[in-house]
């Protein structure tokens, strides 16, 4: 899996003071008098490129409009504002409500890194519809994602061929055949975007937001961030504290956390999910056809596992299920309690010798179309996170590693921790062990948990709340499944959300959802 995974980014560094002397009040603006005076020209949206996933142009919106697509121009390189521009693809629906009960904009990250907000956006609009009444809903491709100077890495074959790796070696020549796909890959991420490598962190994306901040015409960053966008979130509001408005963080990503400890922490996320699932199916009144108790549903799953690291199954032709696919296929299937009926399909047809559900669920997680055409969130996501993540792990390190990894997930465990060596050799430095999003002087930030999150599990609220500081986070607690806490529909999460935003009413701290 493209580390599910591990959303992380830089702490502040020495660029505020570089920046200090260019722009008026580092921390409170971002931009310089040109760009933030620039005018953005909106029109109807054109259909999703193939780097933001293809498919049709967005539908019309309820009750009339349509979606409207522009374009921002932002610093190439925040230390040199006055330099080259990159182009920021941004998408809204007007608020829809009264012109004179309008907010101003709800800016939306929908995680990653890497994800699309333009074409994400539109695809789950519905469910934010109460929040248009007095928004314009506003979200973006991230600089290196999609349309916003998308990192390119590797072609269509290449990646067919990357996803098809072995990447849980058990032997020497496993282990360097491992490294050597990840050393390719990397060295096409140089190739094809040595441009835009250094200029992708997530400090970068936080200053392009305010500069959009000041572009959409708003006085404060109305914020709501999902998965990733939680961390994008914290390093905006540390960046510029006095800035921030209403803001909601879902799906909430620990801050205080190295990328070794986050993807530790997935392989326990992912495994409370399994294990929710398999409770869940043998404990219905009719039988559980991929086992008879829980226990008997994972060790099933890892014969699967076992056999397909033997031998893969037929997939989608001309591609195998391999052991890699099949584990990213169960991964993904645990992001949403609703997937569960499709993994239960899929275990089902894989112990029968069909592999197609869970390489189509593979495919999902990956970014790969129909027609085997891939977005580029697996080069956003990897490109991203090394530029953020310092460390740089050895296979000898990792292999140190795998008791504890293993002690935390038997189906997880080994895949989660070979992940760690995907920035080896990578051609820019990371940034820092953690991001720092203290925010001291912020407006309340409500902060959501869900207790049964898989990719980002729910003791990252908490760590959220301290880091943010004195004050700022306000936690709320939902007791669910799947990753985040408004798209389950819950009724209480979505009260306490929409009061905030709408209302600007912050619910008890602690409150709890169930």
């Amino acid at each position: 899996m493209p580390n599910p995974s591990r959303p992380r980014l830089a702490a502040v560094t020495a660029a505020c003071a570089l920046l200090s002397s260019l722009v008026a009040g580092c921390g409170d603006e971002a931009g310089d008098e040109g760009l933030t005076a620039q005018k953005l020209t909106w029109k109807d949206c054109p259909a999703p490129s193939q780097a933001e996933g293809g498919g049709s142009a967005p539908s019309p919106l309820p009750h009339g409009g349509a979606w409207q697509c522009a374009t921002m121009k932002a610093p190439l390189d925040w230390a040199d504002p006055q330099g080259d521009t990159v182009d920021i693809a941004l998408i809204r629906a007007r608020a829809d409500g009264e012109r004179d009960r309008r907010i101003g904009s709800l800016i939306f990250n929908f995680g990653g890194p890497g994800g699309s907000g333009v074409s994400t956006l539109p695809a789950f609009g519905d469910q934010y519809a109460a929040l248009r009444t007095r928004y314009d809903l506003v979200s973006f491709d991230p600089r290196g994602v999609g349309r916003s100077a998308g990192v390119r890495c590797e072609n269509d074959q290449q990646l067919d061929a990357y996803f098809q790796q072995d990447s849980t070696p058990d032997d020497a020549a496993e282990r360097t055949a491992l490294l050597k796909n990840t050393k390719k890959f990397n060295a096409a991420c140089e190739k094809n975007s040595a441009k835009m490598l250094p200029h992708v962190r997530t400090t970068d994306a936080a200053r392009d937001m305010d500069l959009m901040r000041q572009v959409l015409g708003d006085r404060k960053m109305h914020y709501f961030g999902i998965s990733y966008g939680t961390e994008l979130g914290g390093v905006y509001a540390h960046l510029f504290p006095k800035n921030v408005g209403r803001a909601v963080f879902d799906g909430v990503v620990d801050p205080t956390q190295t990328s070794e400890q986050g993807s530790l922490g997935q392989a326990r996320g992912f495994q409370l999910a399994l294990d929710n699932f398999a409770e869940d199916c043998t404990s219905k009144t009719e039988d559980c056809p991929v086992g008879n108790t829980a226990r008997d549903v994972e060790d099933r799953i890892t014969e699967l596992l076992r056999a397909l690291d033997r031998k893969p199954i037929p997939g989608i032709f001309p591609r195998v299920l391999t052991q890699s696919a099949a584990t990213n296929g169960i991964a993904q299937a645990l992001y949403a309690k609703e997937f569960w009926t499709y993994l239960t399909e899929g275990l089902e047809q894989a112990y029968a010798g069909d592999g197609q559900t869970l390489m189509l669920l593979s495919d999902l997680m990956n970014g790969r179309s129909e027609n085997g055409e891939y977005s580029n969130i697996t080069a956003a996501n990897v490109s991203i996170n090394c530029a953020d993540d310092k460390p740089r792990y050895s296979t000898a390190y990792v292999q140190e590693r795998l008791p504890r990894f293993r002690a935390a997930s038997r189906v997880f465990g080994d895949f989660l921790a070979w992940g760690m060596v995907s920035c080896t050799d990578w051609a820019v430095p990371g940034a820092a062990d953690h991001p720092d999003v203290s925010a001291q002087g912020s407006a309340p930030i409500l902060v959501v948990g869900n207790t049964g999150d898989p990719a980002t599990p729910y003791a990252g609220a908490r760590k959220m709340v301290d880091a943010l500081g004195r004050g700022v986070g306000v936690e709320l607690t939902y007791k669910g499944q799947g990753h985040g806490a408004y798209d389950s529909k819950n009724k209480c999460v979505q009260k306490a959300v929409n009061g905030y935003l709408l209302n600007g009413t912050v619910p008890a701290a602690g409150t709890v959802c169930s």
